[in-house]
């Protein structure tokens, strides 16, 4: 069981807003939003942000949608299954060669994504799954990143607004202590990582070697215990230029993150030995704010700047012909989302 009590848990959250629940942090935004919406003329004007993109990719569209505007080279191998495809899901997988990753095609903040090691873990996941999910391949590379890539559609080139770092939630072992034990130590652990949940099954009890380092999570999540590290000091002409040319080849791309796997920012930069993981649009936040110890003026000053550019694209894309959802339609798609939700927690 965590140790914490409920109110030391909240004391925590208090002191360190990168914890704070998404719907308390973005309240406030709430309101510069309402007045965007009465400026640009619509509730749903972030619906033009990515014209190639269902509902701009603020929330609900189908990530094999989203894989299909980008070519082949960049992706990692992958397939799409229903809830009751075990049998083509297990031949897909053994074909990838253990582990893999597993992922729903319509999901949030990490919700579902898990690491399966074998068959009896994807025979688990499936078992469970009730909606229709992805294999994917693992990638190996060394550096996860979070790049946020903004581009006005009057503009020729675009850039990078934010670069962020994903470390991923791991304990260093004593000879001594259980990673139970560790972890019970780790702020971070106590307040995002369910204990109880089977990806830790066999591995809290273990007592790691002094110096050995055991990984908890190997999903870079912030929900999941990853830390989000800021590294906007990596920003340069190169980086944009290459950044640019990657967006260039995804047709109504303008404004979201590229979640990706390379061997280094210098191959990056060259667009060589990486592989984006997920493509997130209009509901994409620039990661960067959430390095521990940021501070939250400057955090809301960067989520105000992005949610006004968001706005000005989604403008400048209605006048160049492609109009913002009708109230009815936006509408009907936040039911579809809700149900949908509700779906994947039965």
């Amino acid at each position: 069981m965590n140790k914490l009590s409920w109110f030391s848990r909240f004391l925590i959250r208090l002191r360190h807003w990168e914890f704070w629940p998404f719907n308390v942090l973005y309240f406030p935004v709430g309101f510069y939003y309402t007045w965007l919406a009465i400026k640009k003329g619509s509730l749903f004007f972030f619906t033009s942000s990515n014209p190639s993109i269902e509902y701009g990719g603020m929330l609900g569209e189908k990530k094999s949608d989203v894989y299909d505007l980008i070519p082949n080279k960049y992706l990692p191998e992958m397939s799409f299954f229903e809830p009751s495809q075990l049998e083509e899901a297990s031949k897909y997988a053994k074909q990838l060669s253990y582990p893999v990753i597993v992922k729903p095609n319509i999901g949030e903040r990490g919700n579902l994504v898990e690491k399966l090691n074998n068959q009896s873990d994807l025979e688990a996941y499936v078992t469970q799954c009730t909606v229709p999910f992805i294999i994917q391949e693992l990638i190996t590379y060394p550096v996860e990143l979070g790049v946020f890539y903004v581009r006005m559609p009057n503009e020729k080139k675009g850039r990078v607004t934010s670069v962020v770092m994903k470390e991923f939630l791991s304990v260093k072992g004593d000879g001594l202590h259980t990673v139970n034990e560790l972890l019970h130590e780790n702020q971070r652990a106590l307040l995002q990582i369910d204990f109880t949940h089977p990806r830790l099954a066999g591995k809290l009890e273990k007592v790691p070697a002094n110096g050995e380092i055991v990984r908890i999570e190997s999903i870079g999540n912030h929900c999941r215990g990853t830390t989000f590290l800021d590294m906007n000091h990596t920003i340069d002409d190169q980086l944009n230029e290459a950044i640019d040319q990657l967006a260039s080849e995804i047709k109504g791309f303008y404004f979201g993150r590229f979640d990706l796997k390379c061997q280094s920012m210098d191959t990056l930069r060259r667009l060589t030995d990486f592989k984006i993981l997920e493509l997130n649009g209009a509901g994409a936040e620039p990661g960067h704010i959430y390095q521990p110890g940021f501070s939250l003026w400057t955090a809301y000053k960067d989520i105000l700047w992005h949610l006004n550019a968001l706005a000005e694209i989604s403008y400048q894309n209605k006048k160049r012909g492609y109009p913002y959802w009708p109230f009815s339609r936006g509408l009907k798609k936040i039911r579809e989302i809700r149900r949908y939700n509700r779906t994947m927690k039965t």
